[in-house]
């Protein structure tokens, strides 16, 4: 009988997971505040939901991102794309920021050739340009005194965390074909989320086969390329429902869904419950809201 392969602990923060119904967040804290609590060793994990940018402005930070290992030394830089296995080794008394952001913040980038979208998707990392240090400084220490509800993150939180993260390099290529056509692939969902491609849509604009993309997802993020799909329609779904006012109906409309009855179907296979019921709670929340 084969071994069961060991499942990777996934966390929207460290060590800690987080309610379905908040599809849309957005955090900041200091490296010390979670890493000191264990030894400055933080093992191997992932974030499904989320994309992490680390600002290491003291020490240096052992960084393990799939299979890329680098030792860098502050000021510099770690961009961590959704479902990328990663660690960190830090010094003691290493200090900097660690940001944390939903995945539905890859839609600020202006299409896909913006290079915010080429950071969030493919992942960097590096020194940050001595002439951006002062800015990300102060752009993290704004983020540290404005942040409120990390759970609903305010315009004002989320557009310094875009100024932040443009004022990082973005990568010219990815390190690897497979690096690469994964980064690609995200960018295609980002982008074409709403049309509902087949498997064999996104592989020919990849050059690959169906197959070939099957495997790069499976090796690299332990999941089909449609579970990666269908996990971002569902953020996306949850964030329509709690973040708005749109009933049942307009969501589905929204993310391209012909039939409301079948985005139901959708939604609860994958959620365990319909979505008028994550409508209703936040009706529940608003007064004001339409009932489904």
């Amino acid at each position: 009988m084969p071994m069961q392969r060991p499942a990777i602990p996934d966390f929207v923060l460290y060590g800690e997971k987080l309610d379905d119904d908040a599809a849309e967040f957005a955090h900041i804290e200091a490296i010390a505040t979670r890493s000191a609590l264990y030894d400055w060793e933080i093992n191997a994990h992932r974030h499904l939901r989320s994309v992490q940018a680390l600002l290491l402005f003291h020490g240096q930070v052992q960084f393990r991102c799939d299979d890329l290992v680098r030792e860098l030394r502050a000021p510099c830089f770690m961009i961590v794309p959704i479902g990328s296995v990663h660690g960190f080794s830090f010094t003691p008394e290493s200090s900097g920021y660690v940001l944390t952001l939903s995945a539905g913040f890859t839609s600020r980038a202006a299409g896909s050739d913006d290079p915010l979208l080429r950071l969030l998707t493919q992942g960097t990392c590096g020194k940050i340009p001595e002439a951006n240090i002062r800015r990300v400084t102060l752009l993290c220490e704004e983020m540290i005194d404005c942040q409120a509800d990390w759970r609903a993150p305010q315009p004002l939180f989320l557009a310094l965390a875009e100024a932040l993260v443009r004022s990082l390099p973005a990568p010219a290529q990815a390190e690897s074909a497979d690096e690469e056509r994964l980064a690609a692939f995200r960018r295609l969902i980002e982008t074409d989320l709403r049309e509902h491609h087949n498997l064999d849509w996104y592989a020919a604009r990849l050059n690959i086969t169906a197959k070939t993309l099957t495997r790069i997802c499976r090796r690299r993020l332990d999941c089909t390329p449609m579970e990666l799909i269908h996990m971002r329609l569902l953020l996306e779904a949850r964030r329509l429902l709690r973040f708005t006012n749109a009933g049942v109906a307009q969501v589905a409309e929204e993310l391209g869904f012909a039939d409301s009855s079948y985005f139901s179907r959708f939604y609860a296979r994958h959620m365990g419950r319909r979505p008028a019921h994550d409508r209703q709670l936040q009706a529940a929340d608003d007064p004001h809201a339409p009932v489904p």
